[in-house]
């Protein structure tokens, strides 16, 4: 941390240059000097002004739980570290080579979803509005800097323990632009917040954000499941084990970790994220489970490194082994939820009639 603190003051005149591109950028978008479109159909943005870490993925999921039910949805990422370039669109295997890790995992959870990925938003919706037939919504993962998209709503994610206010601009800070960039949201969700929080830190962090009269702030946690097998087999919990070997390749494992070792002995080997798993990382994974003193043991994963595990082609090493990825999900404070599924609905609902409507005019025969 000292040597982090060091480095930033370093670079502090490298971040002076990056925050005057990075405005400039935003102010062209602002004055019309650089476009921005709506594609034609109803989008949701979702990101963060951070790099990474905000839980980003699992709110996407929670979206596409909401939505794909009543309508008929895609999501659209960049496909981070994909083997594939340009546009890709799921074919069935759900390949993190093909799609990124994250897009590979949502494609094999939300097979009633349409998982495309490429890093010019733009051309990947229209790409997806030729491909799938009636497409109503498309949800974009990690879009808030994309700004030729104009979305129907954005939506800013802010990590609780590393909000956005007490935050500095690249390299000297965390951020990809100025805090100024939250007034661009529509909601801001203060994510990963602990399961009980009390009101006045509540307050503070809500008075802290400084949100304009059209925003609105709601705050989530995530809550873990049950245990799923990497391959087939049946869901167990993680009380049924004695020791549990975690082995992540993500932003940020500390919470998984806190969560798992108050009900086992834990080990752990922590990756860096989107790490792309190779022969010797499961072989050493199948040897420090073999060290482990209990019967009752196992290995856990997170569940977009499962997306990466089964992809690789030294998958066939894991298939007898006692290997599961733990199921997360999002959940909001204070009945949040019901608040924030009504508004979601809502705004969708009327965009898509909107949209339905401007293509009927557009069809309708002048006399």
């Amino acid at each position: 941390m000292k040597i982090r603190k060091i480095l930033s003051f370093c670079l502090f005149p490298l971040t002076m240059w990056y925050a005057v591109v990075v405005f400039f950028r935003n102010l062209f978008f602002d004055l019309g000097l650089l476009r921005q479109q709506s594609p034609g159909i109803t989008t949701i943005g979702i990101g963060n002004l951070a790099c990474g870490g905000t839980g980003k993925t699992p709110h996407v999921e929670y979206l596409l739980h909401l939505l794909a039910d009543q309508h008929n949805t895609a999501m659209l990422s960049r496909g981070y570290r994909r083997e594939s370039s340009g546009f890709q669109i799921d074919d069935g295997t759900h390949d993190s080579s093909l799609l990124g890790d994250e897009a590979a995992m949502v494609a094999n959870k939300y097979p009633n979803v349409t998982v495309a990925v490429c890093k010019k938003r733009l051309e990947g919706i229209k790409k997806l509005q030729e491909k799938v037939a009636g497409l109503q919504l498309v949800v974009l993962d990690d879009s808030y800097q994309h700004r030729f998209i104009r979305p129907a709503l954005n939506i800013l994610l802010t990590d609780y323990s590393h909000p956005f206010f007490d935050d500095h601009i690249l390299p000297f800070g965390n951020l990809r632009e100025s805090k100024r960039g939250r007034s661009r949201a529509n909601i801001i969700i203060v994510s990963k917040s602990p399961e009980k929080i009390d009101p006045i830190t509540r307050h503070n962090i809500t008075a802290a954000i400084n949100a304009r009269n059209y925003q609105k702030v709601f705050f989530s946690y995530i809550k873990y499941g049950d245990l799923m097998p990497l391959f087939e087999g049946e869901t167990c919990k993680v009380t049924d084990f004695e020791d549990i070997l975690c082995v992540t390749g993500i932003a940020n494992p500390k919470p998984l970790h806190d969560y798992l070792s108050r009900s086992v002995h834990l080990q752990t080997i922590v990756h860096g994220d989107h790490y792309q798993y190779h022969l010797h990382d499961i072989q050493t994974m199948l040897k420090q489970l073999d060290q482990l003193p209990s019967d009752r043991r196992a290995i856990v994963i997170t569940e977009k490194d499962a997306a990466r595990l089964r992809s690789s082609p030294h998958a066939d090493l894991l298939r007898e082994v006692p290997i599961y990825s733990i199921a997360i999900e999002v959940a909001f404070h204070d009945n949040g939820s019901y608040t924030f599924d009504s508004e979601i609905r809502s705004i969708v609902k009327e965009n898509i009639y909107f949209q339905e409507s401007l293509q009927s005019s557009h069809f309708v025969s002048k006399p």
